[in-house]
């Protein structure tokens, strides 16, 4: 069997949802579920911006809670800081950013989010191999401070801009063996896939793709899908989205996840303006067979 035949590995079904806001308070992420019927969706659980840090009072956690068991919404997940970088060479970054990932872990139990999708980091200086060393050892502290939490870490893919690494499968694939626990996993996100030289336009890069990422990362370990067009041409290194079918991967991937993945969560991830989170969602919907 190859590996486009064994793609679905459970019963479970998600359909695709969007990155939702919390703003006037984390409850308010499922107005904006319900009101694009999804059954999906991604959120930050603090200001992703800053540095402070969030903690969740009981009242909050409650109106959370409650608003999760009431609603149609099956999967809520995190993306933890875009200011954290475990693969820092400086130290004050590195331990800063170790923290900030145990209390986004924190802050996801307290929630009853299953993940965290957090980008490995950039290794300037430092290069790639040492840099992974770096991911490895913060990504054992945190799952050492967070061992009582449940909550799975997943790896995003990344583009490759600057130093960044995870732009090629077998970088997660190193930091998961290093790491060595059932509490790492991976997100793919189909932009950066492609920005980093993965050509997915075609029905048949995209079983390629996948069967790569089987290979190499094994596909029992991917988790989560980011739904996002690419501005950048392939191997551009450009991470920048755009909105579905309107950039340079066209509709064919996404027509490929749909109908093969659907046991596996999926979010968009595309500029707000002018309810284009409706139209992305309307234009994917119509892919499935």
């Amino acid at each position: 069997m190859n590996s486009s035949q064994a793609l679905i590995i459970s019963s479970d079904s998600f359909g695709v949802g969007v990155h939702c806001s919390i703003r006037g308070g984390l409850h308010n992420a499922f107005h904006e579920a319900e009101s694009l019927g999804i059954d999906t969706f991604q959120v930050f659980t603090k200001n992703q911006r800053q540095w402070k840090e969030k903690i969740i009072d009981t009242e909050e956690k409650s109106r959370f809670l409650d608003s999760y068991k009431t609603s149609r919404v099956k999967m809520i997940f995190s993306h933890a800081s875009y200011l954290i970088n475990l693969a820092s060479n400086d130290d004050a970054l590195w331990e800063r950013s170790a923290s900030a990932l145990i209390h986004e872990t924190q802050r996801c139990h307290d929630l009853g989010l299953e993940f965290t999708v957090v980008h490995p980091g950039a290794a300037k200086e430092l290069g790639e191999q040492e840099g992974i060393k770096m991911v490895v050892k913060a990504l054992k502290i945190v799952l050492h401070k967070t061992k009582k939490f449940p909550v799975k870490i997943l790896l995003e893919n990344t583009a490759g801009q600057g130093s960044s690494i995870g732009y090629r499968f077998e970088h997660l694939k190193q930091i998961m063996d290093g790491v060595d626990s059932s509490r790492i996993g991976m997100c793919f996100d189909t932009c950066h896939a492609f920005a980093a030289g993965y050509d997915i336009r075609t029905k048949g890069g995209f079983e390629a793709t996948m069967e790569e990422l089987d290979n190499i990362v094994g596909l029992k370990n991917l988790h989560v899908i980011h739904m996002n067009d690419s501005k950048g041409e392939s191997g551009s290194h450009l991470d920048r989205h755009e909105h579905i079918g309107k950039g340079k991967l066209g509709l064919e991937p996404f027509r490929q996840i749909m109908n093969r993945f659907a046991h596996i969560p999926k979010v968009i991830e595309t500029p707000k303006k002018e309810n284009m989170d409706a139209v992305n969602l309307e234009v994917i919907r119509g892919l499935i067979h």
